[in-house]
């Protein structure tokens, strides 16, 4: 009831039962809910009025205090359970009925007014009763069937946990938002943003600072490639604080010149000023899309050379973006589409390899094999990624057609020796491995045999005992 579609993610076990401290409560909330007066008067009495135009349109009494410490920010992911009443205390919805917590990202409308407003005031365990007035709720046209127009509700909700918004996939990237920027609109892969900038590790802030910079090229101006990431998240007036694993700041090796050790995590606030977007791919033509290309190769191959391949990869990824649909009409357009394309790929897969991302490595060289099948390079660099994730036969493949392409290529000869080595290796694991499977098998078919070859000694003994058994003489017999 509290949002269209409800959310399937829970926490750890612990939260998805709640606490008993909860239940008691539900007890308490159950007596406040007996009569249509109870609940106004009390609110009158105890609330305290969390609306930001404080036009007391929600509520709030704290049954429990929580944790001392932070809240939840604007698009953070909260856990919660909570029971939803009317004013004559009738329930329309719980998630102890769903029997897990209901899970939400705060500040991003996806649930009414109220909770976006009275959740972001909760401390976590905190267990608090709220009443909310139509406009915070479901309004004139209410929630039917349980929930009729113009519905003050009560609800009680304990807010289990809390965390930031993770930007990529791998989680390297923890975004929480302290002001809410302005409109719809965010930078995009180009654009030119004025930010400021605080940067802190291990609670020492090391870097302050009002900058420019072009998203995708942040490290030219000595910003962290998440902050650079996080850009396209980010609006008009937004301040966030950003959460950064060693990957996404300053690596493995660090920066000794800011006293940032290796494999350091740092914490950064950001807030975007303003920006300027770059143009979008449809609003450039082809000849334009290939002069930009062009400046963005010679610009990657920087990036390679000083071994930051990350940054590298947005640079060839921008070439891919631009051309990979794009069909000449002109000979010679078509033929400066395609070789770019190529190099783009080949360069993408080469940064992937030294990243130690093979499947991504294999994927750039497949694209480069679909424009051209006998392409050296990308059938070698295929190789080395299916030989470095143990896909030997495949491997083999790859480099006995790179010799069908240049039987010169000793790098390619050597490589086939690895594998074949590496094949016989893997087969004489396997044979030690099913021969010593088998004997054991037969070991214990063996052992097997003889407890029952046993078994049946001891019954046919036991039965000839019986059988040779005397009754015994009584004494008073005859």
């Amino acid at each position: 009831m509290i949002c269209a579609k409800r959310l399937t993610e829970t926490g750890d076990k612990g939260e998805t039962l709640g606490t008993k401290a909860c239940l008691e409560k539900m007890a308490k909330f159950e007596d406040v809910c007996t009569t249509a007066q109870a609940p106004s008067a009390l609110f009158a009495s105890e609330g305290v009025d969390i609306t930001p135009s404080k036009d007391r349109g929600v509520c709030k009494i704290v049954k429990r205090h929580g944790t001392e410490g932070e809240r939840p920010m604007i698009g953070d992911k909260v856990y919660v359970h909570y029971t939803g009443k009317l004013l004559n205390g009738k329930k329309f919805d719980s998630s102890f009925d769903h029997k897990e917590p209901f899970v939400f990202n705060v500040g991003k409308g996806q649930v009414i007014k109220a909770w976006d407003i009275a959740v972001r005031s909760m401390q976590k365990g905190e267990v608090c009763l709220l009443m909310c007035l139509p406009e915070y709720a479901y309004g004139s046209v209410g929630s039917p069937p349980k929930i009729p127009p113009n519905s003050t509700l009560l609800f009680e909700v304990e807010l289990l946990s809390f965390r930031g918004e993770e930007l990529t996939e791998d989680g390297g990237i923890l975004k929480r938002i302290k002001v809410k920027g302005e409109g719809y609109s965010n930078p995009n892969d180009g654009a030119t943003v004025h930010v400021h900038l605080e940067g802190r590790c291990c609670g020492r802030l090391f870097d302050i600072r009002d900058t420019t910079f072009v998203v995708g090229e942040s490290e030219d101006m000595g910003v962290p490639l998440g902050v650079d990431r996080a850009m396209e998240k980010m609006q008009k007036g937004e301040c966030c604080l950003l959460y950064l694993k060693p990957k996404y700041g300053y690596g493995k090796e660090g920066k000794p010149e800011l006293n940032i050790g290796p494999n350091a995590e740092l914490l950064y606030e950001v807030a975007l000023k303003d920006f300027q977007k770059a143009k979008e791919c449809w609003e450039m033509d082809l000849s334009e899309k290939l002069e930009q290309a062009v400046l963005v190769k010679q610009k990657g191959t920087q990036y390679f050379k000083a071994g930051r391949y990350y940054q590298a990869i947005i640079q060839y990824q921008r070439i891919v973006t631009w051309l990979e649909m794009e069909c000449g009409a002109v000979k010679e357009q078509q033929q400066a589409t395609q070789a770019l394309l190529l190099v783009a790929h080949l360069n993408l897969a080469l940064c992937y390899l030294r990243l130690q991302e093979y499947s991504q490595t294999v994927e750039s060289c497949n694209k480069v094999v679909e424009l051209d099948s006998a392409n050296e390079k990308a059938l070698y660099r295929r190789g080395e990624a299916r030989l470095l994730r143990n896909d030997f036969s495949l491997a083999l493949v790859d480099f006995r057609q790179v010799l069908k392409v240049n039987p010169t290529n000793r790098a390619a000869r050597c490589q086939i020796a690895v594998c074949q080595r590496k094949i016989r290796e893997h087969h004489e694991r396997d044979k030690k491995i099913y021969a010593n499977m088998f004997q054991r098998f037969a070991e214990h078919d063996a052992k097997m045999n003889r407890l029952k070859r046993s078994k049946e000694d001891c019954e046919v003994l036991d039965q000839t005992c019986k059988a040779v058994k005397r009754p015994r003489r009584s004494q008073d017999g005859p």
